[in-house]
């Protein structure tokens, strides 16, 4: 009997344990007791003001700076600048050793010399050979008539001849010789430039006004020159009174970046100060940064996760650091090439638009079903396509609208949105929406892709999450 007993308690107790189980699970469900809702937050669709921004970072650079190599090579000899120094244009920087070039002048003016010397000699050997052809000439005109009357001999006839036609190609000779001397003469002159010419490049002088930004030789250092490549840099010279930031933007963003576009600029160095800069964009760039303009080969090579961007050229306004430029006899020019700058460039700006928090929105397929779903649930599963689904089926799938889910009485209705330009933090609603509509915000994870359309929402307890993230912590 006690055995029995025992028995009876067994099996009553899993009795209560499966009906615990069932009334849990249909609670769940919803097919008993109140349904599950969802904790989100809400967000009220209002008019507001927006700008729309890209962000990108880069380096303070001269508007102008000039790199100065020399074009002959040799020993420097005189440096008569400091790195910071100003300068005017055509003033003297730099002195090369001289001693191999004059040289090289003297023998090119020896040789211009010589060429002239050689000239007047082919003249003075044109008149000689003018005299004989007058000389020849005239013995043949004589033994002519005289052959003529049967006087002298046929032999000494074609002598005479003979002596006269050789007369004639030997004024043509000293004629072209004289030629020659010219063009001799013409091209020791040149040498004789180019010598004076690479002398004079021994003294360097400043092409352009401004500071000198970077100086990279020592007295006494030896450097190389030529005239067909850049030879060793010497220095720079920079115009830091006008100063830009050149910036790498996304070619995401890069098309809706205009010239003159104005930007706000803040300088690591004058964070800490909590100042910003305005400026406005000079110049944005045609080809992505490390690309080949005049070959594909580049752009083959890329891989498919590389980073396209496109340089963009800021200038720093002066009006927005005059009372720094006027500071600068004590502490120089306010930046100085190299500084970490980021910049906002403002691309559009709206006033009295509706708008949501950018949290808000989401995308889903032309379907209505959730895009991350179609790619696959949130285990990653992947998801099984028919065998006969076409390609124009299955880019029908893969088009995607924006959406919103508004709140109407407890329940997640889905809206289809048209979107507008965006901030940070809020994106404007051009249509699909009121002002005054309540929306769900966030958490992002819930809006993007658990939310459907007709679930049940509740507002989340702030304290309640907080909680739970100090709990997991």
């Amino acid at each position: 009997m006690k055995r029995k007993s025992n028995r009876i308690w067994w099996v009553l107790g899993g009795v209560v344990v499966v009906l615990i189980v069932g009334l849990v699970a249909a609670k769940q469900a919803g097919i008993i007791g109140k349904p599950k809702s969802t904790e989100v937050d809400f967000a009220v669709a209002k008019l507001t003001d927006i700008t729309e921004r890209v962000s990108a970072s880069g380096r303070v650079q001269p508007e102008v700076e000039v790199k100065i190599s020399p074009d002959v090579s040799g020993e420097i000899i005189g440096l008569y600048v400091n790195e910071g120094d100003p300068v005017k244009a055509g003033q003297l920087l730099c002195r090369i050793r001289p001693d191999n070039y004059e040289s090289l002048m003297s023998r090119a003016r020896a040789t211009v010399n010589q060429s002239r010397a050689q000239f007047e000699q082919s003249k003075a050997s044109v008149a000689q050979s003018e005299a004989r052809l007058i000389r020849a000439k005239a013995d043949y005109e004589r033994n002519r008539k005289l052959f003529a009357d049967k006087v002298i001999s046929s032999a000494d006839f074609e002598t005479a001849e003979a002596n006269y036609n050789v007369a004639k190609q030997e004024v043509e000779a000293a004629r072209a010789n004289v030629r020659a001397a010219q063009f001799n003469i013409q091209s020791a002159e040149a040498g004789l430039r180019d010598a004076s010419e690479n002398l004079r490049k021994t003294t360097i002088y400043a092409p352009v006004g401004g500071t000198i930004s970077k100086l990279n030789i020592e007295l006494g250092e030896r450097v190389v020159g030529t005239s067909q490549m850049a030879g060793t840099e010497l220095m720079r010279i920079a115009n830091l009174q006008n100063m830009e930031v050149r910036v790498n933007v996304n070619e995401n963003d890069i098309v809706r970046v205009n010239l003159g576009d104005t930007a706000d600029i803040e300088v690591d160095s004058y964070t800490t100060a909590g100042r910003k800069f305005k400026g406005v964009v000079t110049e944005i760039a045609n080809t992505a940064n490390g690309l080949a303009s005049s070959s594909g080969t580049a752009a083959a090579s890329l891989s498919t996760d590389a980073v396209t961007e496109f340089e963009v050229k800021v200038k720093i306004l002066n009006n927005s650091y005059s009372d720094l430029l006027a500071e600068k006899d004590k502490k120089g020019y306010p930046f100085k090439p190299g500084m970490t700058a980021s910049v906002e460039i403002i691309t559009d700006r709206k006033n009295g638009v509706l708008a949501v928090p950018i949290a808000a929105v989401t995308t889903r397929g032309a379907s209505g079903a959730d895009a991350a779903t179609q790619a696959g649930s949130d285990e990653d599963d992947e998801e099984v396509k028919p065998a006969n689904q076409t390609p124009a089926s299955a880019e029908k799938k893969q088009q995607i609208t924006e959406i919103v889910f508004v709140n109407q009485g407890g329940k997640a209705v889905q809206r289809v949105v048209k979107t507008g330009i965006s901030d940070f933090d809020n994106i404007e609603i051009k249509s699909g929406l009121k002002a005054g509509e309540q929306v769900i915000a966030g958490p992002f994870l819930v809006v993007s892709k658990r939310l459907k359309d007709g679930d049940l929402v509740v507002k989340r307890d702030p304290n309640k999450q907080k909680k739970k993230e100090e709990a997991e912590e």
